[in-house]
This record gives C-alpha cells, structure tokens and sequence, in this order.
C-alpha cells in the first residue's frame, strides 16, 4: 500500500492541477418570457448586451413567438425596438397583438449590402434596447462587429440565419436552433456555462 500523502503539498509542489471555480452568471435582466428556456440558460435569460443567433430551417417557424415576450416587455419600458431590413413587410397587428408597442417599433428598410452596416450602428448607438436582423452571408468577422457593437450599446442583438450556418463557428453569445418535427429549440452554444443536452420543448402554435 502506497505512502498517505496529503493533497496541500502535492498542490504546494505543482504536481496536482486544480481546476478553476465554476463562474456564476449574475442573473440576466432579460428574462426570454419562456421558463423553459430561461432555466436552461445559464444567467436565466438572453445575455444581455451581447448577439443571439436564431438558426432557423425556413422563415416564420417560431422565430417571432420567440422573441416577442422580450421585445413586448421591452417596448411597454419606452425601450426602441429595431428591425433591419426583415425579410417580409411586418404585420402590424400580430406585433400589437403580442404586446409590442407599435410606436417602439421601428423598421429599417435597406438593401441587403446594407444591412449588416445598418444593424451594427443601432446595436452600437446605444439608443435601442433591442435589433434584430436576417443576415443571409455573414462570415465570423461581420458577426464579431455585431457582438462588439451590442457590447458596447448594451443593446439585445438577435441575428437570424439559416439552420445550415451551425456548421459554422460564431462569436455570438449565444446559437439556438429552433426545429420543426419536432417543434423544440436546442441551445447550440451559451457563454458562461454548457449548452444543455437536451432539447426544449417549445409550442409556438
């Protein structure tokens, strides 16, 4: 039977690594209005000042009914909320419907060469409490300048592209992908903690 050692000086001596302290995230003022979701994530809500990237198989999957509790509460707080450059003409009482402030909601409509440029200065003009945009080709450079500026606004950013773009890797704080058969998100990537194993069941009928 081997020598009683005591662990202090195998650490005294360097010859024991000792991982670091798991970080706890302070608690997201920006709860997702899905309890679900907010209790997979590590801080309980969208990280806020930071990008989300919705990966999504086909437009009007969920996407809207994901978000719209934030973005309602958001404007009913005389918070700007910004879309740019969407891909459809917004339905202005589905928005109403969910909560969302129809005076809060602002629309950019610019070409898509554009629409990246435009984004990145709302998310930085630190005059909107969230953006939202459909980038169809954003390599990793285009998404870091939206993280950044989100950072540097403290502005909710959500990116929504096409479920193929996970393949990629991403600087956005946070990936979700949102399914259809079955209808469930599954958190690709989140800062400050492991993405769950496991799918979230969520019903946007």
């Amino acid at each position: 039977m081997g020598a009683v050692v005591a662990i202090d000086s195998l650490l005294d001596q360097r010859r024991l690594w000792k991982g670091q302290q798991r970080h706890v995230l302070p608690a997201s003022p920006q709860p997702s209005g899905h309890a679900m979701l907010d209790a997979a994530l590590p801080s309980g809500g969208w990280p806020d000042g930071a990008l989300t990237e919705l990966l999504i198989p086909a437009d009007g999957v969920g996407e809207l009914r994901l978000l719209w509790p934030a973005l309602a509460r958001l404007s009913q707080q005389e918070g700007t909320v910004v879309l740019v450059a969407p891909p459809y003409v917004p339905f202005a009482p589905a928005w109403q419907r969910a909560g969302v402030r129809l005076s809060q909601l602002q629309v950019i409509d610019t070409p898509p060469r554009d629409a990246l440029w435009a984004a990145e200065q709302c998310l930085r003009s630190g005059a909107c409490a969230a953006v939202l945009c459909w980038p169809l080709h954003a390599d990793d450079r285009a998404l870091r300048r939206l993280q950044v500026a989100a950072e540097s606004g403290r502005c909710l950013g959500f990116a929504i592209r096409p479920a193929k773009a996970a393949r990629n890797p991403s600087p956005a704080a946070l990936r979700i992908a949102i399914d259809t058969d079955p209808q469930q998100l599954r958190v690709l990537k989140c800062r400050g903690g492991l993405a769950p194993t496991r799918p979230i069941a969520f019903d946007w009928q």
